[in-house]
């Protein structure tokens, strides 16, 4: 039996010929692991060895020889390479991995340069050795020689290695990746996807300053003085302005007044500006990957555990920071070990943590959210804990993510300046961005029990989306409820998943001073939406389509602006009977509404328009018409408050095709149209502007009698055309009797306001048949034709 550590001298047809196992782990790769740029010359001969310890136990090499092995410990084990014999040297240092140590000061040098595996510098994959060393000898050996790593299956456990960067496109197939996170830090990742070039300083360039505090500000579209900088993710800001101080935070300075943008040719701006600057305390321009950076498969089983030697309240690095533009990670697997539980009272910043980059890209990834919320006697987690984190982002898609768990687990996402950010076809357990998200469309996704939380403005889209939870979107609160921008919903479903309160939108700011102006956006269109109580079926609590603030004004003086356009379209409620209700506005004297509106005694000018057509709304009884506690929209309050100016809340309110309509609008500016509508209660006393009914059906239903059943009165008219004015109810009896209670009509007597073509309803004409009461032709007349100038 022949010697299994002696060479064999082949020849390079004779060597690539018998590869054999070492290209079985790039059978499915697009190139062979063993085509080299620096290779042996034809006719030179190649030692072959079982291993790598049989290439160092020979006495005989030479340097400039070349030696092949079939495998890294043993034969076909995947580390099968081909090496090139050297001198040692100050150049070349053994690692272990792509440059080993032989016998007589010689060096066997790694020379692969079409694609590497981890199996080549020594990965043993037994559970015992830290596989992390060999596996950032790899990457570290790719980075050098800008080759693709391929190492499509296989075990390995990552324990205390750290920080291992990738420059180049990885293609992990089924290869596992085992990461105990007893050894996680709190300042490095175990990946790293780190930019190609480094940052640029700008902030002294007094010529690229003046520019941009000259010129970026909102609507801006090119700054030629930036066209050098194509190609560059632009990050500025002023220090010394602060904005979104954050409630429940004392001592928090809340952020400096920032923009991130990225510039095209020609200065192009690629990303909407919000802001404009007074000042720039720090101008960088990091330079944006001219190829996009392809990591694909593998999956990534965590531990759970406590990081050793750390307090409960430091976030931990677990996995991948990117901090390269255009990088795209695909088909990825994250969770727990087998049988394991996470036990960390830690926060983690996210597995995928991304960084100051622009055109990033995660699809087809399976992540998870941490827990949290433990319950007692379990310690719960003091910080928000997170599976994807990341901020200063830009136009950035996450696609065909599935992150969802329980109400113990925190959200999946928590990111601060993220803008023009995509979701698409997600099912994600919540998307949080805590300040500054602008531009946000979430397509054709499921959004779990912690729900969407966001602040920011640009555009909000949410289409054809699922929200379980008992509100679709919650503007968070601590940092102002801010949206600035239009707000749409288009063909989504909301599922309550138990009692209380229920809102599709939830804006209530805390009253304090954020630092910027904060408000409802500048349009809210919900269209085609489903309210779907079958996970509540027993629910009583009210829905809101709108959850507003009661004030309009905070203790700083401070304004909240308000919608100019609101559009409510199409929204039905499954599961139970009871419907939803619009909104409440008790102070519309100081909101701004960004546009003059207008009104004179004579006419009214509106600034906002209010559209309400097919809504499922809750039929209300009030305990008296004008019970502020059941209407479905109120506007102003029982004391009147002056207009602070022409931007204050003037609107023009219609409703087309709903039921049940009950309204308050109370010593306040509007001119309010309902359409075929069946009408409960209009309360409207003070009101200063117009009403029209046409095609409508009015009867009351409230709980006691009242004197006076409608307070129509407007000071521009009160218009009744082909309407049907039916008997009120009290105490859920129909009354005919109490129709001359209406308020604005009696019996054979005088009619107020403009009526055309005005009808008593059956049930009013057969009790006044009952009594013989016989309608007269005036008052006949005056049903079909009447003018408020008539007496």
């Amino acid at each position: 039996m022949s010697d299994p550590t002696s060479p064999r001298i082949l020849s390079r047809r004779e060597a690539i010929a018998s590869i054999g196992l070492a290209g079985v782990v790039f059978a499915q790769a697009p190139v062979s692991a063993l085509a080299q740029e620096a290779s042996p010359k034809p006719g030179q001969p190649v030692s072959r060895h079982l291993t790598l310890h049989a290439l160092r136990a020979q006495t005989a090499l030479r340097a400039g020889e070349w030696a092949e092995t079939s495998g890294f410990h043993t034969p076909g084990d995947g580390g099968a390479a081909l090496y090139q014999i050297a001198p040692a040297g100050a150049d070349h240092k053994p690692n272990g991995g792509d440059i080993i140590e032989l016998a007589n000061g010689l060096l066997a040098i790694l020379v692969e340069r079409k694609a590497i595996n981890y199996r080549m510098f020594g990965a043993m994959s037994d559970g015992v050795n830290d596989d992390g060393v060999q596996i950032k000898l790899a990457h570290a050996y790719a980075n050098r020689h800008q080759v693709p790593l391929i190492n499509l299956n296989g075990e390995f456990w990552i324990k205390q290695t750290n920080n291992i960067n990738i420059t180049t496109p990885v293609q992990w197939g089924t290869s596992i990746f085992h990461i105990d996170e007893k050894f996680n830090s709190r300042t490095t990742p175990r990946f790293t996807v780190k930019s190609d070039e480094p940052t640029l300083s700008l902030t002294a360039n007094q010529a690229i300053k003046k520019a941009l505090v000259e010129q970026l500000k909102p609507g801006v579209q090119i700054i030629p003085q930036l066209a050098p900088y194509a190609g560059h993710l632009f990050i500025v800001l002023d220090e010394a302005d602060r904005i979104g101080i954050r409630t429940g935070r004392p001592g928090n300075r809340g952020w400096a007044r920032e923009e991130l943008f990225y510039v095209e040719e020609e200065g192009r701006i690629i990303g909407d500006i919000a802001w404009a600057f007074k000042n720039l305390t720090s101008i960088r321009a990091i330079p944006c990957s001219r190829n996009y950076l392809v990591i694909q498969g593998g999956g990534f089983y965590l531990s759970g555990d406590s990081a050793v030697g750390t307090n409960g309240e430091s976030y931990h690095q677990n996995g991948i920071s990117i901090s390269r533009s255009r990088t795209i990670l695909r088909e990825q697997w994250m969770g727990l070990e087998p049988g394991k539980r996470d036990i960390s009272p830690q926060p983690r910043s996210g597995f995928y943590n991304l960084r100051e980059v622009f055109d990033v890209t995660l699809e087809n990834i399976r992540a998870m959210p941490w827990e949290k919320l433990r319950r007692p006697p379990e310690t719960p987690v003091p910080q928000g804990t997170y599976g994807i984190g990341g901020s200063r982002m830009l136009h950035c898609t996450f696609r065909n993510l599935t992150a969802e768990a329980g109400p113990v687990a925190w959200g999946v996402f928590g990111t601060n300046i993220a803008k023009n950010f995509r979701l698409e076809n997600c099912r994600l357990n919540r998307f949080d961005v805590h300040f500054h998200c602008w531009n946000l469309h979430i397509l054709n996704s499921t959004i779990g029990f912690k729900g969407i939380t966001v602040t920011g403005g640009g555009e909000l889209l949410i289409e054809n989306t699922t929200r379980h939870g008992n509100n679709l979107v919650n503007f968070r609160r601590d940092y102002g409820s801010k949206w600035d921008g239009p707000i749409r919903l288009k063909g989504c479903t909301l599922k309550p998943s138990g009692s209380g309160r229920v809102s599709v939108l939830t804006m209530t700011p805390s009253d304090f001073d954020h630092k910027y102006p904060v408000g409802m956006g500048t349009s809210i269109t919900i269209e085609d939406l489903r309210i779907d109580y079958s996970a509540a079926p027993t629910s009583k609590d009210v829905c809101w389509l709108l959850d507003t603030s009661p004030f309009s004004l905070n203790r700083f003086k401070q304004r909240l602006f308000f919608p100019q356009r609101l559009i409510f379209r199409n929204i039905s409620v499954e599961g139970r009977e009871q419907g939803v209700r619009l909104m409440r506005i008790p102070q519309p004297y100081h909101y701004d509404v960004r546009r003059p509106g207008s009104y004179d005694d004579s006419r009214l000018i509106a600034n906002c328009t209010m559209h309400v057509e097919q809504v499922q709304l809750e039929k209300l009884i009030p305990a008296a018409p004008g019970d502020p506690a059941q209407a479905h929209l109120l506007i102003g309050d029982k004391k009147a408050s002056p207009y602070v100016d022409q931007l204050a809340l003037i609107p023009r309110i219609t409703f087309v095709d709903c039921e049940n309509v009950t309204l308050s609008l109370e010593n306040c500016i509007a001119a309010l149209f309902l359409q075929r509508c069946s009408i409960n209660t209009v309360t409207a006393p003070g009101l200063r502007g117009e009403l029209s009914f046409n095609e409508c059906r009015l009867q009351p239903d409230i709980a006691k009698s009242a004197e006076v059943f409608y307070a129509v009165n407007s000071t521009l008219g009160t218009r009744f055309t082909n309407c049907t004015l039916h008997a009120p109810i009290v105490g859920g009896k129909t009354d005919p009797a109490l129709i001359d209670r209406c308020g604005f009509l009696t019996i054979n007597g005088p009619l107020r306001h403009y009526h055309l073509n005005t009808a008593l309803g059956n049930e009013v004409l057969k009790a006044l048949q009952s009594k013989r009461v016989q309608l007269s032709p005036a008052f006949i007349a005056s049903l079909r034709s009447h003018h408020a100038l008539e007496s």
